[in-house]
C-alpha cells in the first residue's frame, strides 16, 4: 500500500514530539488520528495540548479525535479505543510512543520514578495492545509500532540507568513476543528508534537543554521512517528493531541535513546503539 488513506491510527503521547511527528505525516495522506495523551491544559515546560495537535492534524489533511488518555490506567485506555472504533468504524495502527523517562543509578533513583516508567512503559504499552488487537485482528494490513530500542545486552547500556533501561527494553520484548504471537493473524509488530537525539520535550528538559537540541534532529525524521514501517504490507514486515535512518536509507533517502535542528552541528547519537 502506499499510504495511509483512511486508515485509523491510535497514537498515545502524540500531542507533542515525536508522536505528533507521526501523527502529521500520516495525516498529510489522509489519515484518521486518535491523538491519545495526557495533555489537555497548556503545560509551562512542555509545548502543545492534544486539542493543538488535533488542529494541526486536521490542518495537514487528516481527520483527529483528541482524547485525553493517561495509559496507567485501563479503564481510560479501554474508553478511548471504544470512542475511536465508534468514531471511525475500527482501528488499522497502534503507535505505543507515549514514555517516561529518568535516567539515574540505582541509588538515585526513588520508586517512584521506577514505577511510572514501569507503569508508562512496560505496561501501558502492555495495556494499549492488549485494547487495540481486538480490532487490529479485523483490519486489512494492521500495524502496532513500539517507539523503544533494539535489544542491546551490554552492560553498558544498563550501568547508568538500570531502571529505565529496564522499562524501554520491555516495550521491545513487547515487539518480540507479540510479533510471534499474532503473526498467524497477520498484525505487523514493530519497533522503531531514533539513531541520533531528537529534539523533544525530554531532551530540552533533562538531557542537556538548547545545547544538546543543536545535536539533535527534528521529529520529523522518526515520522517519515515510522510512516515507511507503516505502509509497509503487515505479514512480510513484522518482528523487526528499525532505526530510522536506516528505514529511510532502505527507502533511497541520503540526504539527511534537512533534518537537522543546527546544520552545523554534528547529530548525537540516540541511547542503546
Amino acid at each position: 500500500m502506499a499510504d495511509l488513506r483512511g486508515k485509523t491510527l491510535f497514537i498515545t503521547g502524540a500531542s507533542r514530539g515525536i508522536g505528533k511527528a507521526i501523527a502529521l505525516r500520516a495525516a498529510r495522506d489522509g489519515a484518521n488520528v486518535v491523538i491519545a495523551a495526557k495533555t489537555a491544559e497548556p503545560h509551562p515546560k512542555l509545548p502543545g495540548t492534544i486539542y493543538t495537535a488535533a488542529e494541526e492534524v486536521e490542518a495537514a489533511g487528516g481527520r483527529a479525535l483528541p482524547l485525553v488518555v493517561d495509559i496507567r490506567f485501563e479503564d481510560q485506555i479501554r474508553a478511548a479505543v471504544d470512542r475511536a472504533v465508534e468514531a471511525f468504524g475500527g482501528l488499522d495502527i497502534l503507535v505505543n510512543n507515549a514514555s517516561a523517562i529518568y535516567l539515574a543509578g540505582t541509588l538515585e533513583t526513588p520508586l517512584k520514578r521506577f514505577d511510572l516508567m514501569y507503569q508508562v512503559n512496560v505496561r501501558g504499552t502492555f495495556a494499549c495492545s492488549q485494547a487495540c488487537l481486538p480490532y487490529l485482528k479485523a483490519a486489512a494490513n494492521p500495524h502496532i509500532l513500539n517507539i523503544s530500542p533494539p535489544l542491546n545486552m551490554e552492560p553498558r547500556w544498563f550501568a547508568p540507568h538500570v531502571a529505565y533501561t529496564i522499562s524501554k527494553y520491555g516495550m521491545s520484548l513487547c515487539v518480540l513476543g507479540m510479533a510471534e504471537e499474532f503473526r498467524p493473524d497477520g498484525i505487523a509488530v514493530n519497533a522503531l528508534w531514533p539513531k541520533t537525539m531528537i529534539a523533544t520535550a525530554a531532551v530540552r528538559n533533562l538531557l542537556g537543554g538548547e545545547a544538546a537540541i543543536r545535536h539533535a534532529r527534528k521529529p520529523a525524521i522518526v515520522g517519515e521512517a515510522a510512516h515507511r514501517v507503516l505502509t509497509q504490507d503487515s505479514r512480510s514486515c513484522t518482528g523487526r528493531f528499525l532505526i530510522d535512518e536506516d528505514v529511510l536509507r532502505e527507502a533511497g533517502v541520503e540526504d539527511f541535513s534537512g533534518y537537522a535542528v543546527d546544520p552545523d552541528c554534528e547529530p548525537m547519537p540516540d541511547l542503546f546503539l
